[in-house]
């Protein structure tokens, strides 16, 4: 037992470390994700965001490293993360968008400003009052009617996805949620369009296409 804590302990912290150097948590992701490819289907699918350009603002709420800002016109993007050493590696590599430094739960973003968001792995990060906290700041800053879209890791349902269940064990959300849990978290400020299950490469995750309502 003690040889499997301390095995389990030296992983976590060699996932940290790496994760403090953003190419290289680049790398390891775009490697067990097989590319990011289901995420960006999913965004291109549901937030549609070369359409109308020029129309619309996104919100990319915990841009991490700006991996998907790309997917979105730039002039139309602003990237948040808490992460500075993230925003900053993001805007070295993505031209011509914006990032801030910012904490979810507080933004310093004018009300009804965004006409879509995008929220990735965020919410399993965050304890059930921060995150409850943070979807709030999102519907603040959202116009109503406006859309999100909300990808977030849940367990493995696929019994024999050996390597997902290792990576949902070394995940380092600490706050991995079944489905109900996380339409709890949504809180009544937004209404669940549609929601479905996507695999990214070994990586199991629940999609949600949320509209703000008016409250």
């Amino acid at each position: 037992m003690l040889e499997t804590e301390t095995s389990s302990s030296f992983v976590e912290t060699a996932l940290d470390r790496i994760s403090q150097t953003p190419r290289l948590w680049n790398i390891l992701r775009w490697i067990v994700e097989a590319g990011f490819r289901g995420e960006r289907a999913v965004i291109q699918r549901e937030l549609h965001p070369w359409r109308d350009i020029g129309r619309r603002m996104f919100l990319d709420f915990g841009c991490g490293t700006g991996e998907f800002a790309d997917s979105f016109p730039s002039d139309y993007y602003l990237g948040v993360d808490l992460s500075p050493i993230y925003v900053r590696f993001a805007g070295q590599n993505s031209a011509r968008r914006s990032f801030a430094v910012a904490d979810g739960a507080m933004l310093s973003l004018a009300n009804a400003s965004f006409d879509a968001a995008l929220v990735l792995g965020v919410l399993h990060h965050l304890p059930d009052e921060v995150a409850r906290a943070a979807m709030n700041e999102l519907h603040r800053v959202l116009r109503p009617g406006a859309m999100a879209l909300v990808i977030e890791d849940v367990p493995p349902p696929d019994i024999w996805n050996i390597a997902g269940h290792v990576m949902h064990w070394l995940d380092r959300g600490g706050f991995i949620r079944n489905e109900a849990d996380y339409r709890a978290i949504f809180g009544d400020g937004f209404t669940i369009i549609r929601s479905y299950p996507m695999r990214s490469g070994i990586c199991d995750y629940s999609v949600y296409v949320l509209k703000r309502e008016t409250l």
